[in-house]
């Protein structure tokens, strides 16, 4: 499959990337003393991967049309890549298929119900990129009140990067910034045509130096449950379980919840909900399908 040059420029810096973190104990070559550049030579990766030199030079340069699956994955033996890194080298080579762009995600009273039923731990809808469609009561106070920014700000991936009141929750802020920017790079190549994707990444890069950081370090993950601390101005630490509920995972549609880890986290949570109990259980982003609805 043809490729275009963007992706496989896309490709090289990718290739690089994973190239300079591979050392040559990783792969049983002697260190052969004083290197210029981190990781591996491309001549050791050529060698090793069973590919010529120049072949695997205009892959790391995007000059290399068409390049194998077999290539491919001795490449990708070689550089280590785990399973997020392998589906996104593939991805750019063209053996992935990009969703076509889709109208906003559809809410449904479903999704709504499992918002409200969730309390008092924080739950929201969001999508792919991170757009928040929906949220519980308590993800709506969590940080700061999510209802008095833009509709166009209510991002994740926006928020903890521009905003003070989210990112001073961060507890280990290096971790779960990077994380972000890693999932975001991981499934970017698949929606390389879709306009509320192009327009979040362009507004990252332009005011957050921080993720332009993250953004060139080129590392890419996927989706996983997780441990999260956050700091609560109101009421403290909060040790959670970060973990996604699917509602497609093709499109990356799903709704996010926070489960305490201890016993003290969770009577934090329940008291979160008891001082900010007078708003409605959930409220929805206007550009949703069911508008500024929220439910009693």
């Amino acid at each position: 499959m043809t490729t275009s040059a963007s992706d496989r420029s896309a490709l090289g810096a990718f290739l690089r990337a994973r190239r300079a973190r591979v050392t040559p104990g990783d792969v049983g070559l002697p260190s052969g003393g004083r290197r210029r550049t981190p990781g591996l030579r491309r001549e050791e990766v050529a060698q090793l991967a069973g590919v010529g030199v120049t072949w695997y030079t205009w892959l790391e340069q995007g000059r290399a049309r068409n390049a194998s699956d077999q290539v491919l994955e001795a490449v990708a033996r070689v550089l280590r890549l785990d399973a997020a890194e392998h589906r996104h080298l593939m991805v750019l080579a063209g053996r992935g298929t990009a969703p076509e762009p889709g109208p906003p995600m559809d809410l449904r009273p479903e999704h709504t119900v499992v918002l409200a039923k969730m309390l008092p731990y924080p739950a929201a809808v969001q999508t792919d990129c991170y757009d928040l469609v929906a949220a519980n009561r308590t993800y709506r106070y969590l940080f700061a009140d999510l209802d008095t920014y833009p509709v166009e700000e209510r991002n994740c991936a926006w928020l903890m990067f521009t905003e003070p009141s989210w990112r001073n929750s961060l507890v280990d802020e290096d971790t779960v910034l990077r994380e972000i920017t890693a999932r975001l790079r991981n499934r970017q190549p698949e929606h390389r045509d879709d306009p509320r994707w192009n327009a979040l990444i362009a507004r990252l890069r332009q005011e957050s130096p921080d993720f332009v950081r993250y953004w060139e370090s080129y590392e890419v993950a996927a989706d996983r449950t997780q441990q999260r601390r956050y700091a609560s101005p109101r009421v403290g630490t909060l040790d959670v379980q970060f973990q996604s509920l699917w509602l497609d995972r093709a499109r990356g549609e799903r709704i996010i919840v926070m489960t305490p880890v201890d016993h003290t986290t969770a009577q934090r949570l329940e008291r979160l909900d008891s001082l900010v109990g007078a708003a409605p259980a959930w409220t929805a982003r206007s550009d949703s399908a069911d508008g500024s609805a929220a439910g009693a």
